[in-house]
């Protein structure tokens, strides 16, 4: 009987409160399809990325041909081929009349149907697809190409000649060359300078003598491929492939140890699904705790009314058993419409955004914590009034209000110094959210920076409660002043009642600040988390269209102008790139215009450290032989502004490797198609004139975006098939760091629909709450002779007096928060951002939703105030 009544004459509440647990049991169930599905993709990602998926290294004394077997019959495999290593004291060449040689390099034998087996470890530049293979690096130093013939220094002192059948680059030359130890000790070695593969029967021909006298000049390997039955879990996966990987070393009883390259990369992706995770706590959860919120807020304010209700009720007779029921009646209505609702939005959410189901699981889930937030913020109230409410007690209808203990205590203070706290904690250089800890196969993440947005969120909602409660109060005749174009003759008497119903308002505009808070922050992550995405895919692959040359061509520059008059090319900027000794360590040296390629590439301020992109470009154009260094390079040989750098950089006529001097006046952290690690940007007029060659490496081709894969046909056709072509659109979705490799597309569409949802929705739900539970006051207003305009100035003023005072906190909230998130999930950006990126459209489509909402509700109860009939009078 007593739910029948409440469907009948109180459902606007019930729904109200049903509504919100619905949005936050549909936000669950559908952050939780994008959690699992964005697993499921890391871990897709990273076996993809690996061309070989264990190195298994042949002890010395055991057979290659037995351990070759046992590792063909162990379950799992798919392929497994050998492939031996030699060293060789040198290559040598002869061009244009000149020899050249190089120093010690390193011979690879490899099987005839190794490149079908692992078509990703190499890739042919020129030439055939078999026989032998050079290195572009030692090409490049060779100033060799196909049908060069090659001399071979072997061990003993023999020598052998080879003719280049192709000039190859090796995309996994850092896991092929790798020293494979114990899984506790493997250290990446880099990958040597000079590489000559060869067929293995050749190779074994080769060194044969030498391996007679001494065995050990020849290391053999055994390249795996899995059949990769891999949980969609990263962690999972990792697990299972390491665990594989420990039991065939052990199966092999020491004969052989194993390099676990996809395992090396499922590490890296748990680091990813972790973050995956952090994003689904930093980003889902505050939409779920403010529909929790909303539910608490639209309960507590029909619990005036409540206790009057059963007030009358003990004065009936009910006693304590039947009061409980009533109001267990109640939190089960609420539990099951939203907890249905919610469950089914969310279904159609995740299969419409994500376009995967959600699994049970997760419905589960979600469906339980919703009968855990009604638990909290419906039935858990109602108890607590059941037991302190007396049939004398509810009779009072004034009553001395306590200031609450949190705000004696200055809990917001407290709690937004501690936020700023954390903040400037997350923001040092080095603060790292997800630890990796060294010789540590377990990850973990820093649970603790989580304290900073939560305590953003209570001091910015405890703040606005005490604000709003001085202002209503203690500052009525501001109110008054301010509330004079709405309610005229009745602003004093408006901002009265205002002042005495501060309490339920305050709540009210403290909701609505959280609402205006979730949605801005929300979307300023986002819109920042999509831009440097933008940024990290120029980066890698340096322009919207990039022509990169083979190391052995020697295109000039005049190419600019003819790929400038393509149709659909805005601008075109040559890149030079050279190799260059600094000490021993050979590093990657780009030379460049500086004063067009700020402009031409979109450097960023980030990319640098001293100074803006544009302060060490002037700084580069000034100083001819200026070199800005990487910040690794910078910290391993201890420069210092203004030192000299002795480079060691091949010379176009002689082939020699010559030294020349340049100037430290900089330090870049990132460049476009550099690695990111140890590499140098110059003039390319200074570096042309040393080195007297003016080839260019790579031309960055500007397309403002628009049409990039018909453009990208056009400079192919122009190019030829000797140059590579990228676009930006591949490499969007190929490019490997930590930012992308985290899908944010599917969340960010979640996010931002359901803040814009909670924005409007919650707003106007407050609005329509307050204004149902106040009825009794427009009955009285009209019963003393009110008219409508004096009834509608009543809505009016507290329609303005809640959004205009949630906006203005929810803004200031917003921003603070978004700098704070950025700063506290610096690790999945990549480069950092140097600025946040506000989505104006989206933040003027919210606002306007919102309004339209609180504009709609307000017109409905303005119009609903002057037809309160004399008998709600008697409630």
């Amino acid at each position: 009987m007593w739910l029948t009544g409440l469907l009948r004459r109180r459902r606007g509440r019930l729904l109200g409160a049903a509504a919100c647990i619905a949005i936050a049991v549909s936000l669950l169930a559908a952050l939780g399809g994008f959690l699992a599905a964005s697993k499921a993709t890391m871990t897709d990602r990273a076996t993809q990325a690996v061309a070989v998926d264990w190195q298994i290294q042949v002890q010395p004394g055991a057979d290659p041909g037995t351990v070759l077997d046992q590792i063909r019959s162990y379950p799992g495999v798919r392929v497994a081929d050998p492939v031996h290593f030699g060293d060789s004291a040198g290559l040598f060449a002869t061009s244009g009349g000149a020899a050249v040689s190089t120093g010690p390099a390193v011979i690879v034998g490899i099987p005839d149907q190794y490149r079908q087996h692992f078509p990703g470890t190499i890739r042919t530049l020129s030439g055939a697809d078999s026989g032998v293979l050079l290195a572009q690096q030692t090409a490049s130093n060779l100033r060799a190409t196909v049908g060069s013939v090659i001399t071979v220094r072997l061990p003993g002192g023999g020598t052998a000649t080879e003719t280049v059948a192709a000039v190859v680059d090796l995309p996994q030359a850092d896991s092929l060359f790798q020293t494979v130890a114990a899984p506790a000790a493997a250290q990446p070695q880099a990958p040597p300078d000079n590489v000559l593969l060869l067929p293995i029967a050749e190779f074994d021909t080769l060194f044969a003598p030498g391996q007679r006298d001494d065995p050990a000049v020849v290391r053999t390997q055994v390249h795996l491929g899995r059949d990769r039955n891999l949980p969609p879990d990263p962690a999972a996966a990792y697990a299972a492939d390491t665990g594989g990987a420990r039991n065939l070393e052990a199966t092999l009883a020491g004969a052989a140890l194993v390099g676990d390259n996809l395992g090396a990369t499922l590490d890296a992706a748990r680091q990813d699904a972790l973050y995956s995770q952090v994003l689904f706590l930093f980003l889902g959860l505050p939409g779920v705790a403010l529909s929790a919120v909303l539910a608490a807020v639209i309960t507590a304010g029909g619990a005036p009314r409540r206790r009057q209700e059963w007030g009358l009720l003990r004065a009936r007779g009910a006693g304590g058993g039947q009061l409980t029921a009533v109001a267990g009646s109640e939190a089960v209505a609420v539990g099951l419409i939203g907890g249905m609702a919610g469950a089914g939005a969310g279904i159609v959410v995740d299969h419409a955004v994500l376009g995967s189901p959600v699994s049970l699981t997760w419905l589960l889930s979600a469906a339980a914590a919703g009968v855990v937030l009604t638990a909290v913020t419906v039935l858990t109230p109602a108890l607590r009034d059941l037991r302190f409410s007396t049939a004398t007690a509810a009779r009072a209808a004034i009553g001395h209000t306590r200031r609450p203990l949190w705000r004696l205590a200055g809990v917001d203070f407290l709690a937004l110094a501690a936020a700023f706290a954390v903040y400037r904690v997350t923001s040092r250089a080095g603060y790292a959210l997800v630890l990796a800890p060294e010789g540590v196969t377990a990850l973990s993440v820093s649970y603790w920076t989580f304290a900073g947005p939560a305590l953003l969120w209570i001091g910015t909602a405890l703040l606005t409660l005490r604000l709003a409660d001085l202002t209503l109060g203690g500052g009525r005749r501001f109110v008054a002043a301010l509330l004079g174009p709405l309610a005229g003759p009745l602003s004093s008497t408006v901002a009265a009642m205002l002042a005495r119903n501060r309490r339920a308002l305050a709540r009210s505009v403290a909701v609505v600040a959280l609402a205006a808070m979730f949605a801005l922050s929300t979307a300023v992550f986002n819109s920042t988390y999509r831009q440097q995405a933008e940024v990290d895919a120029r980066l890698t692959n340096g322009a919207d269209i990039t022509v990169t040359e083979p190391p052995t061509a020697t295109i000039g520059p005049d190419l600019t102008g003819e790929l400038r008059r393509i149709p659909g090319v805005r601008d075109v900027e040559p890149l030079q790139h050279r190799f260059a000794y600094v000490g021993a360590d050979l590093q990657d040296l780009y030379g460049v215009d500086p004063t067009t390629i700020t402009d031409a590439a979109l450097l960023q301020d980030s990319y640098f450290d001293g100074g803006t992109a544009a302060q060490l470009m002037d700084r580069l154009a000034a100083q001819p032989d200026g070199v800005l260094v990487s910040a690794e390079t910078v910290a391993d040989f201890q420069l210092s502004p203004g030192d000299p750098v002795k480079l060691r950089i091949q010379d176009a006529a002689t082939t020699a490797f010559e030294t020349v001097p340049f100037r430290f006046i900089g330090v870049v952290t990132e460049f476009p198609t550099a690695p990111k690690d140890s590499f140098l940007v110059a003039n390319a007029a200074y570096l042309a004139q040393v080195t007297a060659n003016p080839a260019v490496g790579a031309f960055l081709i500007d397309t403002g975006g628009a049409d990039t894969p018909a453009v990208r046909q056009a400079v192919s056709d122009a190019v030829g098939t000797g140059a590579t072509v990228t676009d930006i659109t591949t490499v969007r979705g190929t490019v490997g760091s930590t930012l992308t490799s985290v899908d944010l597309r599917g969340l960010t569409r979640l996010e931002l629909g359901y803040a814009a949802v909670l924005a409007a929705a919650g707003s106007a739900l407050m609005l329509a709450s307050g204004f149902a539970e106040r009825r009794r006051t427009f009955a009285i207003v009209t019963a003393l002779g009110g008219t409508r305009r004096h009834t509608a100035s009543i809505v009016l003023a507290e329609a303005a007096v809640v959004t205009a005072g949630g906006a203005a906190l929810g803004v200031i909230g917003g921003v603070a928060l978004s700098h704070l998130l950025v700063a506290v999930l610096s690790g999945v950006f990549d480069p950092p951002p140097a600025t946040l990126a506000v989505p104006w459209a989206y933040l003027t489509l919210v606002a306007a939703a919102t309004a339209a909402a609180i504009a709609a509700v307000t017109a409905a109860a303005a119009q609903k105030a002057a037809r309160y009939p004399i008998s709600v009078l008697r409630e």
